[in-house]
């Protein structure tokens, strides 16, 4: 149960970061952190905490400081697992608010890659993925008839 718990706080850490570069962020900040001072804590101080996260995340993604922009989702990661393992049963209540945050199909899931380019100029294909199946870059070499012998 508590490996459950744990996804559920990086998926939900995930999405309020993800959240936070979105037209609808004061809608999501304040449901947030009303979920959050449900379990303690006073929701206008919650709020000026998501708030001082979006700042410090748009900062380091506008500079490219990926180092901050995942400084941000770990603290929040560390927050909501704080909660659900105090209250497993805010479990149910977090899994309802990201459904409603995050259109069907838009979810981040265990496993998906983010892939980030950095260092000036790539000269050639790049192929960034968390799966790669047969994978052709420019034309492809016809295969060679098979040999035969003479008179045959």
């Amino acid at each position: 149960m508590e490996a459950e718990l744990l996804a559920l706080a990086a998926t939900g850490a995930t999405t309020v970061v993800q959240q936070m570069a979105t037209d609808s962020w004061t809608r999501v900040r304040d449901r947030v952190a009303a979920f959050l001072a449900r379990r303690g804590g006073e929701e206008d101080a919650l709020a000026g905490e998501l708030e001082t996260s979006r700042r410090e995340l748009t900062a380091a993604l506008a500079s490219g400081e990926e180092q901050t922009a995942a400084d941000v989702e770990a603290e929040w990661r560390v927050r909501l697992r704080r909660v659900l393992l105090a209250d497993p049963r805010a479990a149910a209540e977090l899994r309802a608010l990201l459904d409603e945050l995050t259109p069907q199909g838009n979810v981040q899931r265990a496993g998906d890659v983010r892939n980030t380019i950095t260092g000036g100029v790539q000269h050639g294909p790049v192929i960034q993925a968390g799966n790669v199946g047969p994978v052709t870059l420019g034309t492809p070499i016809a295969p060679e008839p098979p040999h035969q012998e003479p008179g045959t």
